[in-house]
């Protein structure tokens, strides 16, 4: 077994699976104890199994369910009954829905705010004070190429990754020259659970060539967030669309993601 010297604690929300598991065993890799969060407990406990007998890495597990307005608190206070200082805090967990918002499940969607927009706030708000005052940390905010203009058919999703990219924008502006570091990564579309969960697999957006593997996303995510970048857009053509859609009329951009929304 490969002996790693632990460098620090990193907490990794929606952890089991995608980008998620991908920048856990990234952080795991390095040396770092990573504690794990998701809703299942025994898909994290495979996995700190596997990071054990693979890299000799510690972790720990916290089974919660984000779309629980009390699991953000929950969390904090099961992290530091381990006697853990987070080091980094990852806010990955988020997922999407489809459809026209008129017939989409309004419960699906409050409860698609509260994991991607409420809790990554809620959690933020728990672990900065104590990264401030230790002069050091990072914190990674999983947003989306989405982030960027409207999304027809998936109008609630696309709108709550415009406000991580912003939050953490605006947070990053904040922090200068406290040692902490906000870094948002947006990712395009991305081969994750994710659009089985959306029930978009017949989209146009998501079966194009142009769509990435997760681990690709997850490095360039971690090699960002170790530079302290404030802004992580994988992919040249996904970085293009992102800077073209600033020269590009609203309702044309909106007219052409409806396009690449709809099912082929």
């Amino acid at each position: 077994m490969t002996q790693v010297k632990k460098v620090g604690t990193v907490l990794v929300t929606g952890a089991s699976s995608g980008i998620g598991l991908e920048l856990v065993r990234l952080f795991a890799r390095d040396g770092y104890h990573v504690a794990m969060v998701a809703r299942s407990e025994g898909r994290l406990r495979e996995i700190g199994k596997d990071l054990e007998l693979r890299m000799g890495a510690t972790s720990t597990v916290v089974g919660a369910d984000l779309s629980d307005p009390l699991a953000p608190p929950d969390v904090l206070r099961r992290v530091e009954d381990e006697g853990l200082e987070v080091d980094v805090l990852v806010n990955n967990a988020g997922y999407g829905s489809y459809g026209l918002f008129a017939a989409t499940d309004v419960v699906a969607e409050l409860s698609m705010i509260q994991v991607n927009v409420t809790a990554l706030t809620h959690l933020t708000k728990l672990f900065l004070p104590a990264m401030i005052r230790r002069k050091r940390g990072a914190i990674l905010n999983v947003a989306s190429t989405a982030a960027f203009q409207p999304g027809p058919l998936m109008a609630v999703y696309y709108a709550t990754k415009a406000y991580v990219l912003s939050f953490s924008e605006a947070l990053a502006n904040e922090l200068q020259g406290t040692g902490v570091t906000v870094t948002a990564l947006c990712p395009g579309p991305t081969r994750t659970g994710f659009q089985a969960g959306a029930k978009m697999e017949e989209s146009r957006l998501v079966r194009g060539p142009w769509v990435m593997d997760a681990a690709r996303v997850a490095r360039v995510g971690y090699d960002g967030l170790r530079r302290g970048k404030t802004l992580v857009i994988p992919g040249l053509a996904n970085r293009l669309l992102a800077q073209s859609i600033r020269f590009t009329p609203r309702k044309l951009v909106t007219r052409i993601v409806r396009s690449m929304q709809e099912r082929a």
